[in-house]
């Protein structure tokens, strides 16, 4: 007699697991091969095939751990129970129409708009008459419904075939049959990991497709149920071209496109080097994005708790924008917007987590043959932003907490203390230029401080009503914010003595500020309206290439880009919402846009003025003054800025939402 190692259970979903994986892994061989338009090159077809295994694994292992509970509860025992069988041939039946139905309209999709099916595929469920008879006339709809029942039948029965076939065999044999919990246990981990997709702190995400480098080949490691399931969420994400078209010629004039197309609604702009300053000596840029840099919890801004006395007077020594204020609040989407130069204008989950607009430009690719590298003390794997840095800048090096030597401090990985130190260890080897970012977190809770650093920084300890009265909510918020300080000067003071220092521009600015009391340093609007966590610092210091200098127009995150370009003085490609607003004639006319996509709220900043407006709701608009606490008068000359106020509001808001759906890295719109 045979001995089975295995339960008849398991080998019933070892066999079925085994089989729709290799045809998921020929589907993907398939999709390759026809829809390839490049090159055909072995390492990219490799590359795709090992991470589509990963994306593919991941939905087998979901129907095997199914499998496996369905048998843990007696009476569903898909080999002991009648009801069990027929419970278990209901569900693969659903998968197998669940699984045809979903690769066969990938296969249209794919064919028709060069992407993987996803959920905007739903809307033409809208014009279902239309939509038809679309299908209809291009494709021969009678020949692929055969070919679909056919394959279900063939699916199913295999399935009924190989129960039967297992169900005629000799169970687990003694003394393997002690063991049946162990088997189940490894089953539920192994079939688990194949869930998780990788060893790491993050699961496989759609956004690890991008890490290889083509857009086609991250359409094709994907599968249709990673890509549907992934932009579901996303779905209402889309936008107005009537609207756009509407204010174009008001955007066109306030971004300063010089070939402005109504029709083509074009926002590209080409800036050249400005002919009056001498010839760019190629600097280095290092862009450090700031965990909660919030400018009323700052010195910089009069706080008496004295949180940053080194950036204080690094300031001094810089060109320092005091009214910069980031369009949203969070750290992924402080990042999105600083790297493209767009807000995020989704209203449920943040854009980075979209795989629709995954792919965007960024004036980082006009710093040519420069090296660009990004550097984080935990992982990118976070809110998906992996992908959209991979995919979007070119030739990036990206260096997370398993490329360092220094230890994990907490769940955000390494200290920035040692973040700084790994960030120069790797920028002071380079022989060329290079573009760099460094996102630190521990400003941030759980708000550890290195126990290394403790001998150097000292905590302090404030009386909680004097706390609260500035704006903190505890002596550990204080500390992480001063500790925050003690990591800038070490870098600075460590950067200092590289040879690449005085060809350096080196920027500081907040991912977003916080949520809290600023009534003590500044208008009431700041705290009652929530500016509090828009309100950033944003510091540029190269004491060997700028000037130090004071402005206090208001700025944007969006213009962070364009500003360290027009610096550089090097030519460069915007397509985003940002200018270089150092260079812009008329700084009286800036503005900063404000969305709160949880509230569904537009905001903007404007003079001394701040409106709200919740989106779709005109009507409901108000107006604040950001320079003293007495409400704004009602009366024909405010009324007519408010009103000019909720025209660029909407103008913003709706030519940012076309531009994100229209901004991908190759085209030239």
């Amino acid at each position: 007699m045979q001995k089975n190692l295995l339960s008849r259970l398991q080998r019933w979903i070892l066999i079925l697991s085994a089989t729709f994986f290799l045809l998921m892994s020929i589907a993907r061989i398939f999709t390759f091969c026809l829809f390839n338009t490049g090159a055909f090159s072995w390492k990219s077809f490799l590359s795709v095939l090992w991470m589509g295994f990963r994306f593919d694994a991941r939905d087998v292992g979901i129907m095997a751990i199914l499998m496996l509970i369905l048998g843990a509860i007696k009476p569903l025992h898909p080999f002991r129970k009648k009801l069990g069988k027929t419970v278990a041939y209901i569900l693969w039946f659903v998968a197998i129409v669940l699984f045809t139905l979903f690769y066969a309209f990938d296969y249209g999709h794919f064919a028709y708009l060069d992407v993987r099916l996803n959920a905007q595929a739903l809307d033409f469920l809208h014009n279902t008459r239309i939509s038809l008879g679309m299908l209809w006339e291009t494709y021969h709809v009678i020949w692929v419904l055969l070919g679909m029942i056919l394959f279900i039948w063939l699916s199913f029965f295999l399935v009924k075939y190989t129960h039967r076939l297992i169900a005629q065999s000799a169970d687990m044999q003694e003394p393997y049959r002690k063991r049946r919990g162990l088997f189940s246990i490894l089953y539920f981990l192994l079939f688990g990991f194949g869930i998780f997709g990788k060893f790491d702190q993050f699961p496989l995400r759609w956004s690890d497709a991008f890490s290889l480098n083509s857009d086609f080949n991250a359409q094709a490691a994907l599968n249709p149920f990673q890509s549907f399931f992934s932009t579901l969420a996303f779905r209402q994400s889309t936008y107005d071209v009537e609207k756009a078209k509407k204010y174009y010629s008001l955007m066109a004039n306030y971004l300063g496109i010089t070939h402005p197309d109504a029709n083509h609604l074009n926002y590209t702009r080409h800036i050249v080097p400005d002919s009056s300053l001498s010839a760019t000596t190629y600097p280095n840029i290092i862009l450090v994005i700031s965990e909660s840099f919030s400018a009323y919890k700052s010195s910089l801004f009069g706080n008496p708790l004295n949180s940053t006395p080194f950036i204080d007077q690094l300031a001094t020594k810089s060109i320092f924008f005091d009214h910069m204020f980031t369009p949203g609040f969070g750290t992924a989407r402080g990042v999105w917007t600083t790297i493209t130069g767009l807000t995020d204008v989704e209203q449920n989950k943040t854009a980075s987590r979209n795989p629709q607009i995954v792919d965007q430009q960024t004036i980082i690719n006009s710093f040519k043959n420069y090296g660009h590298y990004y550097f984080i003390g935990g992982s990118t794997s976070w809110a998906n932003i992996k992908g959209l840095l991979e995919n979007n800048i070119d030739s990036l090096h990206i260096y997370e907490e398993k490329n360092y030597t220094a230890p994990r401090l907490d769940v955000w990985g390494i200290s920035d203390h040692n973040l700084f130190t790994e960030a120069n260890k790797v920028l002071a080897k380079q022989n060329r230029p290079f573009f760099a970012v460094i996102q630190t977190a521990d400003n941030h809770r759980p708000y550890s401080i290195a126990a290394e650093d403790l001998n150097t920084f000292k905590k302090v300890t404030v009386p909680n009503d004097t706390l609260l009265k500035y704006g903190f909510t505890s002596n550990d918020e204080l500390n992480a914010f001063r500790y925050f300080d003690y990591n800038v000067q070490h870098f600075i003071e460590t950067i200092q003595k590289e040879p690449y220092f005085n060809n350096t521009i080196i920027a500081f600015v907040g991912d977003h500020g916080l949520v809290g009391n600023a009534d003590a340093l500044f208008p009431k609007a700041y705290t009652a309206q929530g500016l509090t966590k828009n309100h950033v610092p944003f510091i540029i210091y190269a004491p060997k290439l700028v000037q130090p200098a004071k402005h206090s127009m208001i700025a944007s995150q969006v213009d962070v880009l364009p500003v360290l370009a027009g610096i550089a003085n090097i030519p460069y490609t915007n397509t985003g919402m940002g200018r270089d607003i150092l260079h812009v004639k008329d700084t009286t006319q800036n503005m900063a846009f404000i969305f709160e996509g949880e509230q569904q709220q537009l905001g903007l900043l404007k003079h001394q003025y701040f409106v709200t407006q919740p989106i779709g709701k005109p009507d409901k608009i108000k107006i604040f003054s950001m320079e003293n606490n007495a409400p704004v008068p009602k009366n024909a000359l405010t009324d007519s800025i408010q009103k000019d106020m909720q025209l660029w509001m909407q103008a913003i808001y709706e030519t940012t939402r076309y531009i994100t759906h229209h901004n991908k890295k190759n085209s030239n719109k």
